[in-house]
């Protein structure tokens, strides 16, 4: 990794649509424009974006995985 910047887990697992949103994206079923559009004009598309702006969509969709997972929210 190039930084040191970290991502607001609980920002953006917060809700349980974005629960929801995050699996499919992380699944490989929504992709980041969708997802971007899903979470438009809440607090939780900064913080996507920032996610994926810094690390790229596949290590982004690794990242939530793992997050999820960690979190016990994996489908």
């Amino acid at each position: 990794m190039k930084n040191s910047v970290t991502t607001d887990w609980n920002l953006l697992l917060s809700s349980k649509c974005s629960v929801k949103t995050l699996n499919k994206f992380a699944a490989g079923e929504a992709s980041t424009k969708g997802v971007t559009t899903c979470f438009a004009n809440t607090e939780q598309a900064g913080e996507f974006r920032k996610l994926v702006r810094n690390h790229g969509t596949i290590y982004a969709r690794r990242l939530t995985r793992k997050a999820l997972r960690y979190r016990g929210l994996m489908k």
